[in-house]
């Protein structure tokens, strides 16, 4: 979709505090698309409403959000510390997923296309494969080990 309408863009625009990380489409729900921004939220929206229909507030700087290509329902988004994972399906409003992966500040996401894998960027030009639970119905909590490998490439697994 594209916004051809002033009066449109200027709804959303008015809705954010802080500068707008990344936006991306659901790539099912034709109306739906998410936002992370600099003002600690990630928000969901239905281009025909005026405000977010749903709202997460995650208490820092949320660099990057993702939707999942497997599932309409999963979403990915990441702050400066850490990976979180969402399943609106199974809890509307709680993460099922806190990872902290990287000694550096996290940059990007990308979702595997045929897996359940995330792909995590940081300002290092470092990449970490975090391979995640094919159900995602079990939480990740993991810590970033003492002995963190220097290469650019970090294998985490349930």
């Amino acid at each position: 979709f594209f916004f051809n309408d002033t009066a449109t863009t200027e709804i959303y625009t008015e809705q954010i505090v802080g500068s707008v990380r990344c936006v991306q489409e659901t790539g099912t729900w034709d109306r739906t698309f998410i936002s992370a921004s600099a003002d600690w939220t990630v928000k969901i929206w239905d281009y025909k409403y005026k405000y977010p229909i749903m709202s997460f507030d995650l208490g820092t700087q949320v660099v990057d959000a993702v939707w999942a290509p497997y599932s309409s329902t999963v979403f990915a988004t990441a702050t400066l510390e850490k990976l979180y994972v969402y399943d609106l399906n199974i809890d509307k409003y709680g993460r099922l997923v806190e990872l902290g992966i990287s000694k550096h500040k996290l940059t990007n996401l990308a979702f595997s296309l045929k897996e359940s894998i995330i792909l995590v960027g940081d300002m290092q030009g470092c990449v970490t494969l975090a391979t995640l639970s094919p159900n995602l119905s079990k939480g990740i909590d993991k810590k970033v080990p003492d002995d963190q490998p220097e290469g650019c490439l970090l294998y985490t697994s349930d």
